[in-house]
């Protein structure tokens, strides 16, 4: 029984992975430092949440909703709040969850000492099979106007009027399969 068990603990050992980074979970939205959130960020204040759809629909809803056609659509983005004008720029962000899968690293440590035990050359699996990744997707938004420089930070005169505006803009995105319908709306 005991061995049964040893063997049991094992192979559950083995066919485990641990987590190595586990990228964040976001339910509505975050408001953070852009570095703070992922290295190559600018250091402003900026708005991010998760981005369930394909790659560059949040561009395609952005192009569409402010008639950019295709000119500057993720950079210096134009809208109106209470007659001033503010801008916005996005990123499209992937943050992968990463794994250590210890099945393939045993196999490694196992594989080798054998081999060095009989004079062959050593083996090494690549490190795609023991590190497993999984991609998450962001969307971080930066703000600014002629005025102010970072709109989201916390001292800003324009953060409470720009956060609301970003999470209906937002909402709006989420919920909406089909941008053409953008254009109706406004």
């Amino acid at each position: 029984m005991r061995k049964f068990s040893t063997i049991c603990l094992g192979i559950l050992f083995l066919n485990s992975c641990i987590p190595i980074r586990i990228a964040p979970t976001i339910s509505d939205y975050k408001v953070v430092k852009g570095q703070r959130f992922k290295r190559g960020l600018p250091k402003k204040t900026t708005f991010v949440f998760e981005d369930p759809k394909e790659a560059n629909e949040f561009y395609d809803y952005v192009n569409i909703k402010y008639d950019l056609e295709d000119y500057y659509v993720d950079v210096q983005v134009p809208f109106t709040i209470d007659e001033k004008e503010y801008f916005f720029s996005f990123y499209e962000v992937e943050i992968q969850d990463k794994a250590l899968n210890l099945f393939p690293l045993a196999f490694d440590i196992a594989a080798n000492a054998t081999l060095k035990n009989e004079d062959f050359e050593t083996y090494t699996t690549n490190e795609d099979s023991t590190i497993l990744r999984n991609g998450n997707w962001y969307i971080v938004m930066e703000v600014f106007s002629i005025t102010e420089k970072d709109c989201l930070h916390e001292e800003s005169d324009s953060r409470d009027i720009v956060l609301p505006y970003l999470r209906a803009l937002k909402d709006e995105y989420l919920s909406t399969h089909n941008y053409n319908e953008v254009v109706f709306k406004n």
